[in-house]
């Protein structure tokens, strides 16, 4: 099979896992647009230029290569549901900081990183993954401090009480305030 036709599945057996859990959390429309972008030229061709069997990203291989990502530079840009979209210039302090995610795109981008898991982990996928990637990757962030507790709150809830629950609450609770 070619990797045209894997790259494509892999994108799109993700996109259709994040769709199901935005309707599991009560964003179901918001999921519908879930990762658009990644069928746009720059990030398709790029995604199988480096496609690497559905096991790493092919923006890891890309940026291995050519030492940053255009693919991903193009989406972080246009998809609210990750951190790095949301850092801008801050007068007060006179550098680019991160800003605080409104709710809806934290809970896209935690529907976002489970489905990625359940991707890459297949059949080894637990409910604890999202929050050991989570936990890997803290040295490397730049993210609200604000957005990233709500996070990892979610993704604990996950391990610890399993999926239905995080997702009754997400649903029941979590969106229907203004703010966290």
């Amino acid at each position: 099979m070619s990797k045209v036709i894997k790259h494509f599945r892999t994108i799109t057996k993700h996109r259709h896992q994040v769709i199901k859990h935005c309707f599991k959390a009560g964003i179901g429309a918001q999921g519908l647009r879930h990762d658009l972008s990644k069928y746009t030229p720059v990030e398709f061709i790029n995604g199988v230029k480096y496609y690497a069997e559905g096991k790493r990203s092919p923006n890891e291989n890309e940026r291995a290569e050519k030492g940053y990502s255009e693919a991903w530079l193009h989406h972080k840009g246009r998809n609210k549901h990750h951190f790095e979209y949301w850092n801008d210039y801050n007068p007060k302090i006179k550098k680019y900081a991160p800003i605080k995610m409104p709710l809806k795109y934290v809970v896209e981008m935690f529907c976002d990183r489970v489905a990625a898991s359940k991707i890459y982990q297949g059949e080894n996928y637990t409910d604890s993954h999202p929050y050991e990637y989570f936990q890997n990757g803290r040295d490397k962030r730049v993210i609200n401090d604000e957005t990233s507790d709500l996070l990892e709150s979610l993704l604990l809830m996950l391990k610890e009480q399993g999926e239905e629950k995080t997702f009754e609450y997400i649903r029941n609770e979590l969106i229907k305030k203004d703010d966290y």
